[in-house]
């Protein structure tokens, strides 16, 4: 299987939001890669939601391939995962300070499950990240840097999501990261209320606040 193919399965055609994939972790697979380098990959039951909830997108931030397990876990409630990970995978035996490698074996894994599911073409969005994208620590200069941050062009805007009848985002993760705020913060003004879970509590209304120079 190409990486072509399991590209389709994330972003079929005709299905709604589905422009957002993107397609770099995609570009490295082939069908050499051996599906046995994914280990226990299961998805797991989750708590903080049980059901669609209208008008409503989804955004999962927690580490590696366990947010392509927790997206299909929404899946099978009716949401459709879209990955949105851009960063490069590093190159065999290299260093680096973030393992893109994960995410691009759990998503050929995870074609093969959501392959599976029934999912509406016009179901609502998940988007899918990776928590570690902003590891930027070198332990040396040998150390390859291929950390990466999420921009307003890489999910819908807030107009496009108020013109689709999504008036709240959650956001499932540790925290809501800095890039990920920025973005999230101007999404608020605009209307759209934000939800924050850690992945065992019930989603609760946060305010993101303005991010200023010292923090940046």
């Amino acid at each position: 299987m190409t990486g072509k193919d399991i590209y389709k399965i994330w972003a079929p055609t005709d299905a709604k939001w589905v422009d957002w994939v993107r397609p770099v972790p995609f570009i490295d697979i082939n069908e050499k890669l051996e599906l046995y380098e994914v280990s226990n990959f299961e998805i797991p039951n989750i708590n903080y939601i049980h059901k669609l909830i209208p008008n409503t997108a989804i955004i999962i931030d927690i580490p590696g391939s366990e947010s392509i397990k927790e997206g299909l876990a929404v899946a099978k409630l009716g949401y459709r995962p879209i990955p949105i990970y851009n960063g490069t995978t590093e190159t065999k035996n290299a260093r680096a300070t973030v393992n893109n490698h994960l995410v691009t074996m759990g998503l050929i894994q995870g074609a093969f499950e959501l392959k599976k599911i029934e999912i509406s073409d016009k179901a609502m969005p998940a988007f899918l990240l990776d928590s570690n994208r902003m590891n930027r620590y070198k332990i040396d200069i040998s150390v390859f840097d291929n950390s990466w941050d999420i921009y307003a062009q890489d999910i819908p805007s807030a107009e496009y999501f108020l013109k689709n009848n999504i008036n709240q985002i959650i956001v499932r993760g540790d925290k809501i990261q800095k890039d990920l705020r920025k973005i999230l913060y101007k999404f608020q003004e605009k209307g759209i209320k934000i939800l924050f879970t850690n992945g065992y509590e019930e989603p609760k209304l946060v305010k993101i606040e303005r991010i200023l120079e010292k923090d940046k």
